[in-house]
C-alpha cells in the first residue's frame, strides 16, 4: 500500500506538520519488511515563496508554494501518473492559499486516486466559502476523518455530509513512557517547584494570560508553584507582530508580582523532550478562550502522557477530559482555576486519580494503533482487485465452524493453571500441571480476547502468567511438571516446553491487553534470553524462533534480539541442506512430531528478516509437508507409530492434535507472508480434521462438553479431552476465525507490502 500526503512537513514548525510526521510512521509501523518511507511520499505545503526554504525529509517528492495555484495542479498530476493507491490530505484553512484555503479544491478535483481527508478544524458557523470548500473536499473524498464526535455531529447537520462517510478516529499520542528518573526534576524552572505547565505554539487565542491571573491566589497557597509556558511563537505570528504576545504576559506577571513564578522555555521541541515535560509537570492547563476547538493535539498529548488535566471546557476538553480524566473551568475564570489548582495541590490523591484515569486512556491513543485505524479506514475503500473476504468467505464454509466457548478450558483450570489431562471430559488432577500446556492456554487466551474483548478470557490470563513466572527457574530456564500439590516434578523441562514458553512470552509482549502484562511477560521473556544459545533440538529453536518474532513486532530496534533470531534461524536452515534431496525437502531424516513448527518458524522469521533464502526454504518445506499430509484431499498428519523414515512408509496413527493446530497456523503464516489465497484452503481442510474430515471421518470435538479429543486412532477416538488437544483445536479455531476477520487485502501493485493482520 502507497500512500501520498499532502500536508506541511517538518521541519516547518507546524501542529500539522508533526501530526503529519507521526501519522506517517504510526501506519510505517504497521508493515513489516519494508524500509520506511520506501512506500509512501509527500506533498509539502509550503509558506515560503521559495520552494528551498525548508530542509524536507528526502520523501517529500512535491512542493507546493500555498499561494501559487499552479503548484496545486501539478501536484495532482505528480500523484496520478504515481503508482500510490491512496492520498491523505491533512485540512486546516490556514495552510492553503486563497480565501479559506480555497486552492486544494482544483488539486482535489484533479485526483484520480482514492482520497482520505482528514479535518483538524470543524467550524460551527462557517463561512459561506468554508462550508463549500468542507462540502467539495468530502464530494471528492472517500472518507472524511474527524478526531471527535462533535466534529460528526456539525458535519452531518450543519455542512449535510451523509454519516457514512465520516469515520472517527481520535488523535494520537506518542508510544512512549516517562523515564524513570525525569532530569528536567533536578534542572531550572521544575527543581524545587511544583510546576504548571502548558505547552504549544503562542498565540492570543491560547488564553496563558487566564492562568497567569489565576497565579497570586494560587502562589499565595503554594509559593513553590511555577508556571512554565513551553512553545516558540506561531511563525505567522512571529511575522506579523514579533514576541508581543508573550512580552505582554512577561508584563501582565510582572504587574500581578507572580514574575518570578513564570518561565518561558521558548523552543520547538521533539516528543522525547515533550515526555519529560509532561511528567515533570504537576498540572498541565489548556486555558482557551472559546469552546470553538474541536480538536486540540495538545491536549491529547498530555492525557497520553497522563497529565494531570485542568481545562477550559472546549469541545475537544469535554470528551477527552470526560469520565474523571481532567477537571474543568469556565472560559477566562481565573478564579475558578486557581480554586481547582489548589484543590489538586493540597489533595495530592486526587491528582493521582487524574494521571491514572488519563493514562489508561492514552493507551489506546498510542499512534502505531492509531494508524491501524488509518490503515483499516483506507483498505475498507482501496479495491485491491484481488483476493477480497467475500471469497475468503466461499473458501471457508462458516456453517461448519462451531461457536467459540470456553467451557471446558474454565473446566481444566484451577487457581493454579490448566490441568494436564483428563478422563474424558473430567479434569484428572492426578497428572498435576505442565507448563506446555499453560504456555499455549496464555496464547489461546490473549487470541480470544484479541477477538472480541472477551472478559472471560481476560480472566485467565493472570492464571497461566503467573504459572509461567512459578516454574521460571532462578536462572531463567524453565521447569516443566508440577503436581497437583504445587510441587516440581524436575528440574529443567524440556527444550520444547522452553520454546513454547518464549513463544507465549513473545506473544504476550506483542499484544498484552496493558502494560502491566506486557513489562512482566517482558521481564520473563529478557530473563530466558542467556538460555537461546544453549538450544540444540529443532522445535526448540522453531518454537523460540516464533516468540522472538512476536516480541520483535513491538521492539524492532533490538539488536540483541534480532541477532539471536538469526543465530537460531543457522540451525534450520543448515539442517536443512544438510538433509535435502531430490525427494526430499526436510530438516531431519525422519517427520517425527509438531512437524509444520519448522516451517512456520522461518516464515515468521522472514517476516522479520526478509531473508530470501529463509522463505525459499520454508516454502520448499511447507510444500513437501503438504504433499505427504492433504494428498487425499483431507489432513492425514504423520502418525506417531513410528515416525516417517525417508524411503519408508507413512506412519497413519495416531494422530495428535498439536500436529493439526501447526498445520493450521503454518498455512495462515503461509497467507500472511504471501496472500496467496490457496493457503486460506488449505488452512480451512486442515482445521476440518477436528470436525471429521480426516481419515476416519470422525469429529474429535466434542460438541457437548466443549473438549477436544485427544487424538485419532486406528479404530477409534481417544476420548479423553486434555489440555494440550483441547488448546490445539481452541487455537486453531481462533486461526480461522482470524482469517475471516481479515480486513486488509493485498494489492499486487503495492511493492509487495503486507498489512499488519
Amino acid at each position: 500500500m502507497k500512500i501520498a500526503y499532502i500536508s506541511t512537513y517538518l521541519p516547518r514548525e507546524c501542529g500539522i506538520a508533526t501530526f503529519n510526521d507521526n501519522l506517517e510512521r504510526a501506519i510505517n509501523a504497521n508493515f513489516f519488511n519494508v524500509t520506511p518511507r520506501k512506500k509512501s511520499f509527500g506533498i509539502a505545503i509550503n509558506d515560503s515563496e521559495d520552494a528551498q526554504a525548508y530542509d524536507y525529509p528526502d520523501h517529500v517528492k512535491c512542493i507546493i508554494r500555498e499561494n501559487h495555484q499552479k503548484d496545486y495542479i501539478q501536484a495532482a498530476i505528480y500523484i496520478n501518473t504515481s503508482d500510490v493507491n491512496a492520498v491523505i490530505l491533512e485540512h486546516e484553512f490556514g495552510i492553503y492559499g486563497g480565501e479559506s484555503g480555497i486552492y486544494i479544491l482544483p488539486l482535489l478535483n484533479r485526483l484520480e486516486k482514492p482520497l482520505f481527508s482528514i479535518l483538524h478544524t470543524v467550524l460551527r458557523e462557517p463561512s459561506y466559502t468554508q462550508k463549500l470548500i468542507i462540502r467539495e473536499i468530502a464530494e471528492r473524498s472517500a472518507k472524511l476523518i474527524v478526531m471527535s464526535r462533535r466534529g460528526i455531529e456539525f458535519l452531518t447537520t450543519i455542512y449535510g455530509i451523509s454519516p457514512e462517510k465520516i469515520q472517527y478516529i481520535e488523535h494520537g499520542v506518542p508510544d512512549l513512557e516517562a523515564p524513570v528518573v525525569n532530569p528536567l526534576t533536578q534542572v531550572s524552572p521544575f527543581r524545587n517547584h511544583r510546576v504548571l505547565l502548558t505547552f504549544g505554539l503562542l498565540s492570543r487565542n491560547k488564553g496563558l494570560e487566564t492562568v497567569i491571573h489565576a497565579l497570586p491566589k494560587i502562589v499565595e497557597q503554594h509559593p513553590d508553584v511555577m508556571y512554565v509556558i513551553l512553545g516558540k511563537t506561531h511563525p505567522g505570528i512571529l511575522r506579523t507582530s514579533g514576541e508581543e504576545y508573550r512580552d505582554n504576559l512577561k508584563r501582565l506577571a510582572v504587574r500581578l508580582k507572580v514574575d518570578k513564578h513564570l518561565a518561558f522555555i521558548n523552543k520547538f521541541f521533539s516528543e522525547t523532550e515533550l515526555i519529560d515535560y509532561l511528567t515533570a509537570a504537576h498540572i498541565y492547563v489548556t486555558p482557551y478562550l472559546n469552546e470553538a476547538q474541536i480538536t486540540s493535539g495538545t491536549l491529547a498529548y498530555a492525557v497520553g502522557a497522563g497529565a494531570a488535566v485542568v481545562s477550559t471546557p472546549y469541545w475537544h476538553a469535554l470528551e477527552l477530559l470526560d469520565q474523571e480524566r481532567g477537571r474543568l473551568f469556565k472560559f477566562k475564570d481565573a478564579d475558578m482555576l486557581a480554586e481547582i489548582v489548589n484543590e489538586l495541590l493540597d489533595q495530592p490523591e486526587k491528582l493521582s486519580v487524574l494521571k491514572k484515569n488519563a493514562y489508561q486512556y492514552g493507551l489506546h491513543l498510542r499512534w502505531p494503533r492509531i494508524g491501524a485505524d488509518y490503515i483499516r479506514t483506507i483498505y475498507e475503500i482501496v479495491d485491491n482487485k484481488t483476493f477480497t473476504e467475500k471469497k475468503l468467505r466461499q473458501i471457508v464454509d462458516t456453517e461448519r465452524i462451531p461457536e467459540f466457548s470456553l467451557i471446558h478450558i474454565c473446566r481444566m483450570t484451577d487457581d493454579t493453571g490448566i490441568v494436564q489431562h483428563a478422563k474424558y471430559g473430567i479434569p484428572n488432577l492426578k497428572e498435576g500441571y505442565c507448563l506446555d500446556d499453560n504456555a499455549r492456554a496464555l496464547i489461546m487466551s490473549l487470541m480470544a480476547y484479541q477477538r472480541n474483548k472477551s472478559q472471560e478470557a481476560l480472566d485467565l490470563l493472570p492464571i497461566y502468567l503467573s504459572f509461567i513466572h512459578y516454574m521460571q527457574r532462578d536462572d531463567g530456564n524453565f521447569r516443566n511438571f508440577l503436581s497437583f500439590r504445587r510441587e516440581y516434578l524436575d528440574e529443567v523441562g524440556s527444550e520444547d516446553s522452553f520454546g513454547r514458553t518464549v513463544w507465549a512470552l513473545g506473544y504476550l509482549v506483542s499484544c498484552a491487553p496493558n502494560s502491566s502484562y506486557r513489562e512482566f511477560a517482558g521481564e520473563l521473556f529478557s530473563n530466558s534470553v542467556s538460555h537461546f544459545r544453549q538450544l540444540h533440538h529443532l522445535r526448540g529453536v522453531a518454537n523460540t524462533m516464533i516468540g522472538i518474532s512476536y516480541y520483535l513486532k513491538v521492539h524492532p530496534d533490538d539488536d540483541l534480539i534480532v541477532r539471536e533470531l538469526i543465530d537460531l534461524t543457522i540451525p534450520l536452515l543448515n539442517a536443512y541442506e544438510e538433509c535435502r534431496s531430490k525427494d526430499w525437502h526436510w530438516f531431519e531424516e525422519k517427520l517425527t512430531y509438531d512437524n509444520a513448527i519448522l516451517p512456520l518458524a522461518l516464515l515468521h522469521s522472514y517476516e522479520i528478516t526478509g531473508d530470501e533464502r529463509v522463505k525459499k526454504i520454508a516454502m520448499e518445506s511447507l510444500t513437501f509437508l503438504d504433499g505427504l499430509t492433504l494428498k487425499n484431499g483431507f489432513l492425514s498428519p504423520v502418525g506417531n507409530q513410528g515416525w516417517y523414515h525417508q524411503g519408508g512408509e507413512v506412519p497413519v496413527f495416531d494422530q495428535q492434535a498439536i500436529e493439526t493446530m501447526a498445520m493450521v497456523m503454518m498455512y495462515f503464516q503461509a497467507y500472511h507472508n504471501t496472500h496467496q489465497p490457496v493457503f486460506i484452503e488449505k488452512m480451512f481442510i486442515s482445521y476440518q480434521w477436528f470436525l471429521g474430515e480426516n481419515i476416519l471421518r470422525a469429529p474429535l470435538y466434542d460438541h457437548e462438553t466443549k473438549g477436544c479429543c485427544d487424538g485419532l486412532q486406528e479404530t477409534a477416538l481417544n476420548r479423553n479431552q486434555g489440555a494440550e488437544s483441547t488448546l490445539a483445536y481452541q487455537i486453531s479455531h481462533l486461526t480461522v476465525l482470524k482469517a475471516l476477520e481479515i480486513e486488509y487485502e493485498y494489492d499486487h501493485t503495492s511493492q509487495n507490502l503486507e498489512p499488519v493482520l
